[in-house]
């Protein structure tokens, strides 16, 4: 079962468990710090070409003043009891006055990521559709995101929740 109201996203799962999507703040900042990590790793893994390890995308401090630009919303899947189960970094985009193309407001998916430990709980798919209610009710035309091919999984979950390429970007290592 899920209901999605103004504070955020509450679901429970098969087993009884509730948890609930909301807004970042503030005191939530050491366990998304420790998330960045897992995300970091996937990608360094994949791409040690490219991507240090073990880091964070973000500071401590650059983090705290993110979660307070309204303009890239974060969210957090909180079991209740204190413990994040995974986060969702979005930023708002748009295009307008373009003459090639038409005007428009995405909400562009920066990161959605899982700890390891939540796995199998539906925290991604509850995260994905949140966010998805999150931009529809903010007017967008569209979500969109980046999935790294080094990330099959990532890819075969975002195909799962219904998004379908619209642009690739290639490249070749000199």
């Amino acid at each position: 079962m899920s209901e999605v109201n103004g504070n955020g996203t509450t679901r429970e799962t098969q087993s009884g468990q509730t948890w609930q999507i909301r807004r970042a703040a503030a005191q939530d900042i050491p366990q998304i710090m420790a998330l960045l990590v897992e995300v970091n790793m996937v990608h360094h893994n994949g791409r040690p070409d490219l991507f240090k390890g073990p880091t964070t995308k973000y500071t401590e401090e650059e983090l705290a003043e993110l979660l307070q630009d309204d303009t890239r919303p974060v969210f957090v899947c909180d079991d209740g009891e204190g413990r994040i189960l995974g986060h969702a970094f979005t930023v708002f985009q748009e295009e307008k006055g373009s003459n090639l193309m038409q005007d428009m407001r995405t909400l562009y998916i920066d990161d959605i990521c899982v700890d390891e430990k939540a796995r199998g709980l539906h925290v991604g798919a509850g995260l994905y559709e949140h966010v998805a209610t999150f931009a529809k009710e903010s007017g967008c035309y569209h979500i969109t995101l980046n999935v790294w091919e080094c990330n099959p999984g990532a890819r075969a979950f975002y195909e799962k929740m219904g998004l379908t390429p619209y642009r690739t970007g290639m490249e070749k290592i000199l």
